[in-house]
This record gives C-alpha cells, sequence and structure tokens, in this order.
C-alpha cells in the first residue's frame, strides 16, 4: 500500500458528513489532513506552508470559495473542485482545474490527490 505520510490535505467542504467521510478516506490512506474547514474566511485564514493540496467545495455556505482558489493559484498550490456544478458553471482561468463532482467517488478522488500529492512535493 501506498504511503503518502508526507502530503498534507486541506479540505475545504461545508457538508460536514461529506467532509468528514473524506477526511476518514484520506487518512485511512496515510494523508495528513488539514481541516476538514467548513467557511471561506477560516480557510483563507490557513497558512499556505500547512498545507500542499487543497479539496475546494466552490460553494461554501453561500460564499464562492474563488478567492481561496485565485489565492491557492497565484501562489501555485494545487487543488481540485468538489462540485455539484457542471463545468460549464467554473469560470475560464479555472478550466484547467481538475473537477469532482458530487457525489464523487473515493477511491478515484485519492488517486487524483496521490497525484497532485506527488508533484506538489516534487516540485
Amino acid at each position: 500500500m501506498t504511503h503518502h505520510r508526507d502530503c498534507r490535505v486541506l479540505i475545504v467542504e461545508d457538508e460536514y458528513f461529506l467532509a468528514e467521510d473524506l477526511a476518514s478516506a484520506l487518512r485511512a490512506l496515510g494523508f495528513e489532513v488539514v481541516g476538514p474547514v467548513y467557511e471561506l474566511s477560516k480557510a483563507m485564514s490557513v497558512q499556505p506552508g500547512d498545507f500542499d493540496v487543497a479539496l475546494c467545495d466552490i460553494n461554501l455556505r453561500g460564499s464562492s470559495v474563488y478567492p481561496l482558489t485565485d489565492k491557492l493559484m497565484r501562489i501555485g498550490k494545487p487543488f481540485v473542485f468538489t462540485t455539484g456544478y457542471g463545468a460549464d458553471a467554473i469560470p475560464e482561468r479555472f478550466q484547467h482545474v481538475p473537477r469532482w463532482e458530487k457525489p464523487y467517488e473515493l477511491d478515484k478522488v485519492t488517486t487524483d490527490i496521490a497525484e497532485l500529492c506527488h508533484l506538489a512535493l516534487a516540485g
């Protein structure tokens, strides 16, 4: 089994049970989980040095996550969108960002995260 102990994943998700399921699945695979964080203001205050990859729900209790993802893009932190929205709802500047439509399959998600972690830590 692959160990991902060196990779810290920030979960930004306002659906409590979904966030907790995702956090548990990632921890079981050896990832270090930061959060889950349920609100944009709290997510914005997490220090970039505290995580390697971020999973970002697009709609956080009525707030858009885009201020956070703009910041992540500026500083070169990899992230993934988790959303109920289709690709056409996402602004052009984020078209290259991986997007998991809810409900997503955890095994596919963990594979994607492992790849992003590998890139983040290799960079």
